[in-house]
């Protein structure tokens, strides 16, 4: 069985009609689907890989793809060490290609429909307990860190929200109404939300607009959240900002802005809200999407159970 290409896939790597093929599909998929620059950059990078794998298995064109060729590609990326995330996203955006070059006569039949998402491939999102969550919300400390109340009021809508990390990079200072106590996401595909925002973290906003953020530079003036420097923060600083303050929480495990999408998801439905209101606050366009946090309430409750109950 071939392996995991380690070279870097170029256009003659591919099969002969492969790369005319990705270019519509990438392009269908963000102009007439609305998906982000990071998603399509996503789909890129794992189509070029299959692609790339398809010529060491000696496919030379997209007429000899079969769904035993994906089988293949899935247990060779499981070989060579990739996370079930990464597998199930890159299966994930084979078989929508194969979808698409089946509508566009690139293919006869698609040769995903009978490729089984492999077992174990569907994880429950980490979270935290209320306990964690308070301790990494007030990590940052004006003694220790010069954006200390940049970062408090990050982590705290992070939270208080469930925004991703790229939306909270470009929210904007019109985008929070503090009167009506709401903000306006732009989230994937450009879909716009409104969302709840708790008075904590609207006092936390007020306090860094108004006394920590710094003078934005040509272009950035709308931006909310700034560098030192006055540049609109990339998703990759909200990143690096949670997990240096999770370290410093002593928290456990990879602690992620996603983290604390899931705790907010979460701790959501386990206190009463309906499912379809989270639904609408995370942004989901399918609400199988958010029934996964349903999920890892009950099993909250099984092990409270467990631990209690006497026959437990």
């Amino acid at each position: 069985m071939p392996r995991t290409p380690t070279r870097t896939p170029t256009a003659s790597s591919l099969p002969a009609d492969f790369r005319p093929a990705m270019v519509a599909f990438l392009d269908y998929v963000q102009a007439e689907c609305g998906l982000a620059d990071n998603t399509r950059r996503a789909y890129d990078r794992d189509l070029t890989g299959f692609g790339a794998f398809l010529v060491d298995d000696r496919c030379k064109t997209l007429a000899d793809l079969t769904g035993v060729r994906i089988e293949r590609f899935i247990r060779a990326q499981s070989e060579a060490g990739k996370s079930p995330a990464s597998i199930a996203r890159s299966l994930a955006a084979v078989r929508m290609f194969c979808r698409f070059c089946v509508l566009e006569r690139f293919l006869s039949e698609d040769p995903s429909q009978a490729v089984e998402r492999p077992k174990g491939f569907s994880r429950l999102p980490a979270t935290l307990s209320r306990q964690a969550v308070g301790e990494l919300l007030a990590a940052p400390a004006p003694d220790r860190d010069a954006h200390w109340l940049r970062d408090r009021a990050i982590l705290t809508l992070l939270y208080a929200t469930g925004m991703r990390a790229s939306e909270l990079a470009g929210t904007t200072l019109a985008d929070v109404n503090f009167g009506l106590g709401v903000i306006r996401v732009l989230g994937k595909g450009a879909k716009e939300r409104i969302v709840p925002v708790a008075e904590a973290a609207l006092e936390l906003l007020r306090s860094y607009a108004d006394l920590a953020r710094p003078n934005p530079r040509a272009g950035h003036e709308e931006v909310l959240f700034l560098s030192r420097t006055g540049r609109r923060l990339a998703r990759e600083d909200v990143f690096r900002i949670v997990r240096k303050y999770a370290r410093r929480a002593a928290i456990r495990g990879r602690v992620g802005a996603h983290t604390l999408r899931h705790c907010f998801a979460t701790q959501m439905l386990s206190g009463g809200a309906d499912l379809r209101s989270v639904q609408d606050m995370l942004g989901h366009t399918d609400v199988a999407t958010t029934q996964i946090y349903t999920h890892v309430d009950a099993s909250r409750l099984k092990a409270i159970h467990k631990k209690f109950h006497p026959r437990g």
